[in-house]
């Protein structure tokens, strides 16, 4: 086994530092053994498999290693023939970082399943994967989940080193005056919510470097690594998912004209479906549809994934009802479903509750319906049916 592997997993103990951890580590169940953690570009899933090692087994222990399948010295070696012999020599734990990049990784982690009974796998891999619906080989023996960009809560806890922990939406519907009077006088949320809003879901804000610079790089990798060499596209038709990407940033979260989009990317209107379903499932945009209504239908509304997206992309003007609609639907996406009430600004989750954003600031004159909840920005506590907006950040 090659010494090198070993050093290098010594060294990215030592000096991987997470500063937070994750809450997802207390939801995995460990016991399981094959396991991937998918979740989108720039989240720390790396940082994810070497803080589960570091907690679990101490530096020098040779029981457990994490490699990266983007080493060359893999272009010459299976995963099943490595992890073999690496079981030989004590291993326990394998964990294996971009998984995809092995040609057929699914059919070699079945291998290792079905002929290593005491090795453990953990793997990580792209939001773009079907676990289960491309590879098969995989059902039944894989548990998959999802490592999710930090939420306003981690955020907040990384900044003001508290330690609160997430409430569930039915919590937070039943007692939200309650829960931030808990809250409210450890940490003033709005003096964190703008940052978070424009740099906090990606955790490479933590890196001494330009953030939009980094975020760009990132975006890019998703069309170029994550839909293209996953997906099997040929590299010619990027510049037309990168420009139908621009321009539904620009164009605001609204229903897409798929038939302009097709003329304007020069391709037909099911390759733009195609194209805006990739997008989502790299977690750059997300699609909102009427309920009972999904893929392949046109969605009624396509917003960008998070609002720090929005910053990333210029010229887009970006409105705070929109900002703030895109931290809504993104802090739900985790455990919820949401579609697309009746009017513009009116959502419905669960297929049940019917959400509306809305400044509390406003002049204007509202109706308060007793059968809807409001989520409001520019607050910090609310009343009744009237609920805060950033405490939904507390949802994970």
């Amino acid at each position: 086994m090659e010494e090198a592997f070993f050093r290098t997993h010594s060294y990215l103990l030592e000096h991987t530092n997470a500063t937070l951890r994750r809450s997802l580590m207390d939801e995995i169940d460990w016991s399981d053994r094959l396991i991937g953690i998918k979740g989108t570009r720039g989240v720390g899933k790396t940082t994810f498999l070497l803080q589960y090692a570091k907690e679990n087994f101490g530096i020098h222990d040779r029981s457990c290693l994490y490699v990266n399948m983007n080493n060359f010295y893999f272009q010459g070696r299976g995963i099943a023939d490595f992890a073999a012999d690496f079981v030989k020599q004590g291993g326990k734990v394998l964990l294996i970082d971009q998984v995809f990049k092995q040609p057929d990784w699914s059919k070699e982690l079945r291998q290792c399943y079905d002929t290593l009974p005491t090795l453990k796998i953990v793997f990580t891999g792209s939001s773009v994967m079907r676990l289960k619906e491309e590879n098969p080989e995989l059902n039944g023996i894989v548990k998959s989940y999802n490592l999710r960009g930090f939420s306003f809560r981690e955020y907040i806890n990384l900044k003001t080193g508290n330690s609160f922990h997430p409430y569930t939406l039915e919590q937070i519907l039943n007692n939200h005056e309650h829960i931030a009077r808990e809250i409210l006088p450890l940490v003033s949320p709005m003096k964190y919510f703008s940052d978070y809003i424009h740099h906090g879901f990606y955790p490479f804000f933590l890196e001494n470097s330009n953030f939009s610079e980094n975020l760009l790089k990132t975006m890019n990798m998703m069309t170029e690594v994550d839909i293209l060499l996953i997906k099997q596209i040929e590299l010619k038709y990027l510049t037309k998912i990168k420009k139908l990407f621009y321009l539904l940033a620009v164009g605001g979260p609204k229903a897409p004209n798929i038939s302009q989009l097709a003329t304007d990317i020069q391709t037909s209107r099911a390759t733009v479906m195609n194209y805006i379903k990739y997008l989502a499932d790299a977690r750059l945009i997300n699609m909102i549809y009427p309920v009972g209504q999904q893929f392949p239908k046109k969605p009624a509304k396509v917003m960008m994934h998070n609002s720090n997206l929005m910053y990333a992309i210029y010229p887009l003007e970006v409105e705070d009802q929109t900002l703030m609609e895109t931290f809504f639907v993104n802090s739900m996406w985790k455990d919820h479903k949401v579609n697309q009430g009746s009017k513009e600004h009116n959502y419905i989750v669960d297929e049940k509750l019917k959400f509306k954003i809305c400044d509390a600031q406003s002049k204007a004159k509202m109706r308060y319906n007793p059968d809807t909840i409001y989520a409001r920005y520019n607050t910090e506590i609310g009343k009744d049916n009237k609920i805060p907006l950033w405490l939904l950040g507390f949802l994970y």
